[in-house]
């Protein structure tokens, strides 16, 4: 079994060396062939210092603080072997579990295995809102996941061809390959409370998350079609600005003085509206065409990159 396991680190300097050790003796029990990447987001306490000396580990790292979904595509893009294993740097994910998801993605011949944390060891609040935010995904995208947001996860690294993560999309990697055609799979995890660092996760990061969730359910739904979408609400427009048409024209013709009346105001909004979202979705149309027949950049940069042996 030859493994890639990626994983982003942020401000963990009192986790790092421990997470270290413990991938290591799991990868070397099972006896994989392996390769363990740290990315560190542009963290500002000693966890640079710390990962120079751990081996073996192949190290990246961010200019600035670009987010965990960055970081995580930064690795992945660097990942050698046809097996990634995903999971977060606070230890929360217990790499004893990389044996178990590797073992139900062969089993069942899927190309993803999520992780569920049935089990959480966070604290009520963090809890209530993954859990609204759960039920929200599963309305919204319904993707078929209990935990979309459990980082510990197993990938065929055929999955990310042509795939580029940004914002906060990483909770939403299944939902994407979902749509793409992968098969997706789910087995619980163990879930360990944080014993050193803070976490990362905060009102900001709910909010673009709920924002790249609405992303992702159009990417599902209307990727390759946005007419269908903005070019049926123009249309929808144009009726109602028809029906206010018709309205105004007959009090007109039974005399009615519509100088005070809403009808033909409305009938001017409606009509426009109209027009603009059938000419918006061509022009997404269009750039959809674009997108899908161009190469696209990424929205970060390494500033260095080394691996010890």
């Amino acid at each position: 079994m030859e493994v890639s396991i990626v994983v982003p680190v942020y401000n963990e300097e009192d986790n790092i060396a421990l997470l270290h050790k413990e991938i290591n003796d799991t990868c070397e029990r099972c006896e994989y062939k392996y390769e363990i990447i740290f990315v560190d987001d542009g963290s500002s306490d000693k966890t640079y210092q710390i990962v120079k000396t751990l081996k073996p580990l192949r190290f990246m790292r961010m200019r600035r603080n670009f987010g965990q979904t960055a970081a995580m595509d930064a690795g992945i893009k660097a990942a050698r072997f046809p097996y990634i294993i995903t999971m977060d740097g606070d230890r929360q994910n217990d790499p004893e579990d990389i044996p178990k998801i590797l073992e139900y993605l062969l089993e069942h011949d899927l190309d993803v295995v999520s992780g569920w944390r049935k089990n959480r060891k966070d604290t009520f609040l963090k809890r209530f809102t993954s859990r609204g935010a759960n039920l929200l995904r599963s309305i919204i995208i319904n993707d078929h996941i209990h935990d979309s947001g459990c980082s510990l996860k197993a990938y065929k690294k055929e999955c990310f061809n042509g795939v580029n993560l940004y914002g906060e999309m990483h909770r939403f990697i299944p939902a994407l390959l979902i749509i793409k055609g992968y098969r997706v799979g789910e087995v619980i995890v163990n879930h360990r409370p944080r014993v050193a660092g803070v976490t990362k996760y905060n009102w900001k990061r709910t909010i673009k998350g709920f924002i790249d969730m609405i992303a992702v359910w159009f990417w599902h739904k209307y990727a390759v079609r946005p007419l269908h979408l903005l070019g049926g609400a123009g249309i929808a427009s144009l009726f109602m600005g028809g029906i206010f048409a018709a309205w105004s024209i007959i009090l007109f013709l039974l005399g009615e003085d519509l100088s005070d009346n809403f009808q033909p105001i409305l009938t001017v909004t409606f009509i426009l509206c109209g027009i603009i979202l059938f000419v918006c979705g061509l022009m997404c149309d269009v750039l959809c065409r674009i997108y899908y027949g161009s190469a696209i950049d990424s929205a970060y940069s390494i500033m260095e990159e080394f691996e010890n042996e």
